[in-house]
């Protein structure tokens, strides 16, 4: 809404007989008064609908194109998997596990760090993968940048977004 109002971004309508229009904030809220939506933004003399595709006009920078190292976005990449004894866990029975131990000489990096269950990570302990017999079902690599990185099947926002991403993105989110 900020870069819409300072004239920055467009609001890209996504239904009705002028779908695709883009609309500047006049605009935009001359259509948010003529529908009926119940997600709107309400300020003290005007609503507006949320919008659900902007066009930026102007940036500054290129975004990174890298995933951020996180805790969570080694646990997206992984899927939520122990990489030890395959299982699927909530996030707060998860941590990350060295597959080199840092005692050894392993880093904390996308290639060395990957999702396991607290009793897999007790077992493994500071081993090597075959001194402990526990090998990671994946070998872990920094994920490949893409637009939706970060959201699961059911984060994916709102149905009018896939109008504009490519399939095999819409797949891999």
């Amino acid at each position: 809404m900020h870069l819409l109002c300072l004239g920055h971004a467009l609001v890209v309508q996504v239904d009705g007989e002028e779908c695709y229009k883009a609309h500047d904030l006049g605009s935009w809220m001359n259509h948010s008064a003529e529908v009926i939506d119940p997600e709107m933004i309400h300020g003290v003399s005007v609503s507006l609908r949320v919008p659900k595709i902007v066009v930026l006009g102007i940036y500054d920078k290129q975004p990174r194109l890298e995933v951020k190292f996180t805790r969570r976005n080694v646990f997206l990449r992984d899927k939520f998997t122990c990489q030890y004894c395959t299982r699927i866990l909530p996030e707060n029975q998860l941590n990350l596990d060295h597959v080199m131990p840092r005692q050894k000489g392993g880093k904390t990096t996308w290639e060395n760090i990957v999702t396991s269950c607290v009793k897999c990570n007790t077992r493994k302990a500071n081993k090597l993968p075959h001194e402990a017999g526990m090998h990671p079902l994946h070998k872990p690599i920094a994920p490949r940048w893409r637009p939706l990185f970060g959201l699961r099947e059911n984060g994916l926002g709102d149905e009018s977004w896939n109008r504009f991403l490519p399939e095999e993105v819409r797949k891999s989110a």
